[in-house]
């Protein structure tokens, strides 16, 4: 199989699908590995490394695109990279289809097979391919949240865990999946007052016993909003798989929310979990809605690209050895990633 790894092109995306000794597995196992010249260098990894692993490096996207059947990405296309896409290709990426329905129009078009690694599920019913960048997703969106509630960020000047004499922040997660579960214990260890809202008792039971300064309880509405109108941060982690996500705090909420206080949406990606949620970029991560800060980057874990694009390797190695091979299909996972199949939009997400 030839295999093609481009440089990301999404605003300040440092991450890139594999590793160099992930390459030196693909290689090793008889595939040709096409790395896009420099894709490698903002996690840490630069052209020599993907040499000498047995990589081809490929000057241009154009070149890269032409001569790989298999694209292996972080992100979805952008705009720029569809130019380069044609009939045939496999994609192997997050795609976050359910809230971009004119990406999924354009893969359609041109008739790629589409294949995300957000709705890759294992014989377990777990996530995978989904699940660490989930876990770098709720530690940055604490760190986000407590630089953001610095008086000199605009914030309303609370240090999350608080000192002798003084108030302990208070933190609020919605969603107690593998995104809501890492936020919490990094907001618990800090010292905050935090509250996990879930319908699961699995995972209630799981935060719970971060530590004393951590109440799980059942997500009704009420509670949430009335939560959600105490809280210093709030930090939405709802999930639902493949789906776009439900709003599960209205403007209203938001609204009567203290001024300076925060609100980072990690689902933003699958639309954002909160209503007044809009996707932003690290070149301008915030915007203020009621006096309320709002953090919604579309690519959290692309600020920390040698920690995610060495996480997220180690996921999609084995996966995408196994779909290399010709009989990629009898493979469960593998098919219950396919969003669209030569053109054709298969999920059952996409096609309600």
């Amino acid at each position: 199989m030839e295999i093609g790894i481009p440089r990301e092109s999404k605003v300040r995306e440092g991450r890139v699908a594999l590793v160099p000794s992930a390459v030196a597995n693909l290689v090793a196992a008889g595939h040709r590995v096409f790395v896009e010249t420099n894709a490698g260098v903002l996690s840490g990894y630069d052209n020599a490394a993907y040499t000498a692993a047995g990589a081809l490096i490929s000057e241009s996207a154009a070149d890269l695109y032409e001569k790989a059947k298999l694209i292996v990405k972080v992100k979805e296309p952008t705009k720029k990279e569809l130019h380069h896409l044609r009939a045939g290709h496999i994609v192997f990426s997050y795609l976050h289809l359910a809230a971009n329905p004119e990406l999924t129009k354009s893969l359609s078009k041109i008739g790629v097979t589409a294949i995300a690694f957000e709705t890759v599920v294992d014989d377990q019913g777990r996530l995978p391919l989904l699940a660490p960048m989930s876990d770098i997703a709720g530690r940055i969106a604490v760190q986000a949240g407590a630089h953001l509630l610095h008086y000199s960020q605009g914030g309303k000047g609370v240090l999350l865990g608080g000192v002798s004499g003084s108030e302990r922040g208070r933190v609020v997660i919605i969603g107690a999946g593998a995104a809501g579960f890492n936020a919490a214990s990094m907001a618990a260890a800090m010292g905050a007052e935090v509250i996990v809202f879930d319908r699961q008792r699995g995972p209630l039971e799981r935060a719970r016993v971060l530590g004393a300064n951590v109440t799980a309880l059942y997500a009704y509405p009420d509670a949430v909003e009335q939560a959600v109108i105490d809280a210093d941060l709030v930090i939405g982690a709802v999930l639902v798989a493949g789906e776009k996500a439900p709003h599960v705090v209205n403007a209203q909420a938001i609204k009567a929310m203290a001024a300076g206080s925060v609100i980072v949406d990690i689902a933003i990606d699958q639309g954002g979990c909160i209503e007044t949620s809009r996707p932003t970029s690290y070149d301008a991560p915030t915007y203020i809605v009621d006096d309320v800060i709002h953090f919604a980057v579309t690519n959290m874990p692309g600020a920390v690209p040698q920690t995610a694009t060495q996480a997220l390797s180690a996921v999609i190695v084995e996966p995408l050895l196994r779909l290399c091979q010709s009989g990629w299909r009898e493979h469960s996972d593998l098919v219950s990633g396919i969003n669209i199949d030569h053109g054709k939009v298969v999920h059952p997400v996409l096609m309600a």
